[in-house]
């Protein structure tokens, strides 16, 4: 009798300390927005361990199925009665960034984060950039990748970080970086100037930074694609740097306007000014730089007025 008394105190001790165990485990007021376009395979071996680490620190997963055509639909319903799996459907696909809206709308938490689905991201790095956004109190933390990849890779984004410096100044180094942490609040009401292609990750950093919020920056790490193919091409960075003029012409036109203008003018000045010297008359082609360059001064600051109507009435 004595041994049936011992035996149940020491499981009560048992069931105790494991759900102690349960209850400290470390939550967190954040969701995952993980796009996924043709993810099947990627996801048939990722999802169980991302679930795993969700339902442990209390994070919500949001999956949303781009209008895959391979098995992805299949492998998300077999994980649906998951208590921290979301699934959102495109019928079509929309894009990258058009997946990752449709994932933040859904999203109830203070901060969400986006991460791909082809297991390149690590989870170690969800709670790290949470925590670098609680410490630091920014309202998006980009994580900058440190592992290896492809030089021409690294090139583009190297010619898209210089030319978007070139219209704003900006402190973030990896700003197309895919895993990002956001306030939720902030990024659902952002993504409606962003696109619905690659591009999104860039564009809505630059809003970030153009509308004055705290953007800091974390190194993380990048592991090696296992399967599927990339969607990334040589087009993804020709958008990239049409979407960068098109935040710098919503936020401040004259960044673009002005060195046109100024460029015109100096040069039509330098070109007809020694003319003028000699008498030899005004040279039509430098009056039309001069006139030219007084014109786009002048769109410029009519771009600019409406600019700041357009952001006043949001």
């Amino acid at each position: 009798m004595g041994h049936e008394v011992s035996e149940r105190k020491e499981l009560q001790l048992n069931e105790a300390g494991a759900n102690a165990l349960v209850t400290t485990a470390r939550q967190v007021d954040l969701s995952i927005v993980m796009p996924a376009y043709n993810e099947s395979e990627a996801l048939a071996a990722n999802l169980p361990s991302v679930l795993e680490f969700c339902q442990k620190h209390g994070i919500q997963l949001i999956v949303v199925n781009d209008g895959s055509r391979d098995n992805t639909a299949q492998v998300l319903e077999q994980h649906r009665p998951h208590p921290n799996l979301t699934i959102g459907r495109h019928k079509l696909n929309r894009g990258y960034g058009g997946a990752i809206k449709s994932g933040m709308l859904a999203a109830t938490t203070a901060y969400v984060i986006t991460m791909d689905a082809d297991g390149q991201h690590s989870l170690d790095d969800v709670l790290k950039l949470y925590d670098s956004a609680r410490e630091t109190d920014a309202d998006m933390v980009v994580g900058r990748r440190t592992g290896s990849s492809h030089w021409y890779r690294g090139l583009g984004k190297a010619i898209i970080r210089m030319i978007a410096k070139l219209m704003m100044p900006i402190g973030v180094h990896d700003i197309n970086s895919g895993m990002k942490l956001y306030e939720t609040k902030l990024a659902q009401t952002y993504i409606r100037l962003c696109p619905d292609s690659m591009a999104f990750s860039d564009v809505i950093t630059l809003i970030f930074i153009n509308r004055r919020h705290r953007v800091v920056e974390t190194p993380i790490s990048v592991h090696p694609r296992h399967s599927g193919v990339s969607t990334i091409n040589s087009m993804t960075a020709f958008e990239t740097v049409l979407e960068i003029f098109n935040v710098v012409l919503l936020f401040n036109p004259m960044r673009i306007f002005l060195p046109m203008s100024l460029v015109l003018i100096v040069s039509g000045i330098a070109w007809g000014l020694p003319l003028v010297i000699r008498g030899n008359g005004v040279s039509v082609g430098a009056m039309l730089a001069v006139v030219s360059g007084m014109l786009f001064f002048l769109l410029g600051l009519i771009a600019s007025q409406l600019a700041l109507i357009r952001n006043n009435l949001r």
